[in-house]
């Protein structure tokens, strides 16, 4: 069995059936071979992507959720960008903001979902993901 791990793009060109594959976030890839001879393997460097971002109103709900859970003052700054153990957060204050962001949206997380939570804009990304889910 042949084994393949990497962490860029991977295209996968097998030369009878002229087939490409390209996977993203490529961690380790396994396939089994029967052929004698190998299919050609080439690693590309990563490729810019365009992910769609949460509203600027999601994440400044998020934000101000964020501040008040945490007791920041009225002047401290919080965007996007920020990272809650950066604001002060343990990991009390993460469970207590997911809790104060599921009640503010009307929605669930799940455990899994929020332990990969790590900035606001990942907590908005979430909860407009969760929101359309919900709405379709």
């Amino acid at each position: 069995m042949a084994s393949v791990t990497g962490t860029s793009s991977l295209s996968l060109c097998l030369q009878k059936e002229r087939v490409t594959t390209a996977l993203s976030s490529l961690r380790s890839v396994s396939f089994p071979t029967q052929r004698k001879s190998f299919p050609s393997v080439m690693v590309q460097p990563m490729r810019f992507r365009v992910s769609c971002a949460a509203k600027p109103e999601t994440v400044g709900k998020v934000c101000e959720i964020v501040k008040k859970q945490l007791a920041l003052a009225d002047d401290a700054t919080v965007t996007g960008e920020s990272k809650f153990a950066q604001l002060g957060a343990d990991s009390l204050d993460t469970v207590e903001i997911v809790m104060g962001l599921e009640e503010a949206f009307g929605i669930s997380v799940e455990e899994e979902s929020a332990m990969k939570i790590a900035t606001v804009q990942d907590a908005a990304d979430l909860i407009e993901e969760l929101v359309a889910t919900k709405a379709s």
